[in-house]
Order: C-alpha cells, then sequence, then structure tokens
C-alpha cells in the first residue's frame, strides 16, 4: 500500500495560508539555529508537521502564530534530541568585527561601524540564554504580542513580560560592556 503523502488532503486555502507565511517561519528560525543547514530543517519540519496536522488548525487563529508554535516546539525537539546548543561564541563575533573594520580600512567607516554594531548585537542575543533570545526576537522581530508570545511559547503571558525585561536589560548590559571605547550604545538601545 502506497504512503500517503502529508497534505494532499489540505485544503488549497490552507495551503497556500502555509506558503505564504512560511518566509516568516524563515525568519523565526534564523533566529533559532544559527546556520543555514539547521534553519532550512527547522522550516521543512515545521512545514511536514503543518501539512500532517492541518486538520488540527483552527482557522479562526492567525497562521502566523500557530506556525511559529509549531517552529519553536521542533526546535526544543531537535535540542533534546541533540542534547546540546551550538551558539557562536561572543569572542568569535568580536575577532570578525575588528577582522571587517580592518578590511574595509578608514574609506567605509560608515559600514565598518553598522558591521560592528550588528556584531555586537549578535553578540548580545549570544549571551542571553535561549528561552530570553526567543522573547526578544519574538516581540522585536516578528512582531507578536505577549498573548501572542504566549501562545508560540506555552507560557503564561505574565512569564512573557518577566522574561521579556530580564532579556532586555541582559542585552542592554551586554551591549554597554561591548561598545565601551566606541562611543556608546545609543544606536543600539532603540533596538531593546
Amino acid at each position: 500500500m502506497p504512503a500517503r503523502k502529508p497534505g494532499v488532503n489540505a485544503p488549497a486555502s490552507f495551503r497556500q495560508q502555509l506558503l505564504d507565511a512560511l518566509p516568516r517561519v524563515r525568519r523565526y528560525a534564523r533566529t533559532l539555529c544559527f546556520d543555514a543547514a539547521s534553519v532550512d530543517d527547522l522550516v521543512q519540519a515545521t512545514a511536514l508537521r503543518a501539512l500532517s496536522h492541518w486538520h488540527q488548525y483552527d482557522p479562526h487563529r492567525e497562521m502566523r502564530v500557530w506556525l511559529l508554535s509549531i517552529a519553536h516546539n521542533a526546535h526544543l525537539d531537535r535540542l533534546r534530541q541533540e542534547r546540546r546548543l551550538h551558539l557562536l561564541e561572543p569572542d568569535e563575533l568580536a575577532a570578525a568585527a575588528q577582522a571587517a573594520q580592518e578590511a574595509r580600512g578608514d574609506a567605509a567607516g560608515g559600514t565598518a561601524e553598522r558591521v560592528a554594531l550588528r556584531l555586537d548585537l549578535l553578540a548580545g542575543l549570544a549571551r542571553l540564554t535561549p528561552a530570553h533570545r526567543e522573547i526578544v526576537l519574538l516581540v522585536a522581530v516578528e512582531e507578536l504580542s505577549y498573548a501572542e508570545c504566549a501562545e508560540v511559547l506555552g507560557v503564561p503571558a505574565g512569564t512573557v513580560m518577566s522574561r521579556l525585561a530580564r532579556a532586555r536589560a541582559a542585552l542592554r548590559a551586554a551591549l554597554d560592556s561591548g561598545q565601551r571605547g566606541r562611543g556608546g550604545p545609543a544606536a543600539l538601545r532603540r533596538v531593546v
């Protein structure tokens, strides 16, 4: 007997909504995974799970929130299997910033400064715990409400608010320590 393909029976409107939401899922996956192959795997696992369980989707619920919940859970499942999370160390990011600045020289000072600011932000995010990093990225990048974040992460809304406050404080502290000597973190404070 041939194997049934997931999602074959899913309505065309569901499949179209899924396709439309995949860029947001990919962006969220990039915040959870730091290499392209893992991002692709997570997006594929999310789409496969969504298609396999399309009948559980509530059409009154926002597709994006449902898919981000699936991506979050798939990521946690993968972490449990691997039993470790590989992040770039802040020292490696600082070395990359220095190399970029040296490679561009003074002629591209603005570009080098933007690269350095981005690397400082990435280093600050890497220093956060995974729970804090997810909250910051769901609120700041994905622009989810606290209630939607709570739904994605499976925690109470009060937990989202307290984690976000602690994550912002930790990120500010990381950016302050990384910006000494470059004139302060004013540009990055607008992010958090």
